[in-house]
């Protein structure tokens, strides 16, 4: 029984000092790991001075640090406003007047500033208060903001913002292409915004929900929210290359917004291969090369680089192309190509398929040939021989019956 208990106690003793070892001890870990502060949090702007344009939003983050292992909560405010001018904190989607912070981690929100029509170019500063639920930690934080230059809106446009990350898209002629638009209502109401596309004759321009697929022609907005809409366009059936403005309008009342998107066609890209007299089959012998022609046409409305040819051939056969490769292919040129095939020497008669990919820079095509193995020509003449010799000797075996 003293064994067994010593055993035991062994096998313990041998867990807990591996415990130990690897950092799990009871308190092992944190006290080794974590040396945090029990509290300690600050607040910052993300950019303390700025300028801008007259009649420009400004619009930052509020960066907040919990350094230590508690949560807080915090209470946050802008105190200090100049005439003229309207100043919120919010988040993606509220006005907000406090926020949670994890220990360890950090968060932000988003201070705004809009300007009124009074406001002229200077200096402009605010300043935020923030401060624990047991105001401990009380921290604030100031805002220079330079006004200068000239207004870049006229005066209808306001009452609602629009803005997008990438007002220019570039693609193929065909292609589908879709802008993401964030529209920013300043009004202090609700209200229905009426949406307008003015772009090139003939092009589908239409307006969506974000990630929806159903089609909208107005939008509604609750007081000071924003919101983001998809617009979807379509280019017009055989567009050139180029260049091609697309202007995109909301209107509520008086309140009007307006920004500019554009769309770089860089063409259509396609290609056609074939022979020039449509055959696709050829005759080869084994070990001999066999040549054949085809063509490669751009057919598409830009130009095409770098057309490279691959060959799908069976077991020891060799494919060859003359040229290897083409450089460049302008819309509606055509370039000839020589395929050379040698069907492997020990190769059995009968049909075999040599698949060709052309592959350009947005553009491929496969086209199929069917080759035909024959049998040697010294194998003809083999049987030739054989059949006169038979024919001579039979000749003679009658001619001898004859005589007797």
């Amino acid at each position: 029984m003293n064994l067994v208990i010593t055993g035991r106690n062994s096998l313990i003793m041998l867990l807990v000092i591996l415990a130990v070892v690897l950092g799990y001890g009871p308190g092992f870990a944190a006290g080794k790991n974590d040396d945090r502060p029990d509290r300690a949090i600050f607040m910052a702007a993300e950019y303390p001075g700025v300028e801008v344009p007259l009649d420009e939003n400004v619009s930052m983050d509020i960066i907040f640090r919990n350094k230590g292992k508690r949560d807080e909560n915090m209470s946050v405010r802008v105190v200090e406003i100049p005439d003229g001018w309207k100043a919120k904190i919010k988040s993606y989607r509220y006005t907000v007047t406090g926020i949670h912070v994890p220990g360890g981690e950090d968060k932000s929100l988003t201070f705004d500033a809009e300007p009124g029509k009074a406001v002229k170019s200077g200096e402009y500063r605010f300043r935020i208060e923030a401060q624990t639920e047991d105001g401990k930690f009380k921290m604030d934080q100031s805002i220079l903001v330079i006004v200068s230059g000239a207004a870049e809106t006229s005066d209808e446009d306001r009452g609602v913002k629009l803005t997008t990350s990438y007002p220019v898209i570039r693609g193929p002629s065909d292609g589908t292409f879709e802008f993401s638009v964030d529209v920013d209502s300043k009004l202090d109401k609700d209200a229905i915004f009426d949406l307008f596309a003015n772009g090139p004759k003939g092009w589908d321009i239409n307006f969506k929900p974000a990630y929806e697929s159903k089609y909208i022609t107005s939008l509604r907005l609750k007081s000071n929210q924003n919101q983001s809409i998809a617009v979807e366009v379509k280019p017009a059936l055989m567009a050139d290359a180029g260049e091609y403005p697309i202007n995109i309008r909301v209107s509520s009342g008086e309140a009007k917004g307006e920004v500019q998107l554009a769309v770089v066609l860089t063409g259509t890209y396609d290609l056609e291969v074939g022979t020039p007299s449509g055959l696709l089959s050829l005759d080869a012998r084994q070990g001999k090369p066999a040549n054949m022609s085809f063509y490669v046409k751009n057919t598409g409305s830009a130009t095409n680089q770098g057309i490279k040819f691959l060959s799908f051939k069976p077991e020891n056969w060799e494919v060859e192309f003359k040229p290897e490769s083409i450089d460049i292919i302008e819309p509606g040129d055509l370039k000839q190509v020589e395929l050379i095939i040698t069907p492997y020497e020990e190769a059995l008669v009968g049909d075999y398929s040599i698949n060709v990919n052309v592959e350009g820079e947005k553009a491929s095509e496969i086209i199929e040939f069917r080759t035909t193995v024959k049998a040697s020509a010294a194998w003809g003449w083999i049987g030739i021989g054989i059949i006169v010799v038979v024919i001579a000797g039979l000749f003679g075996i009658f001619r001898w019956l004859g005589r007797r």
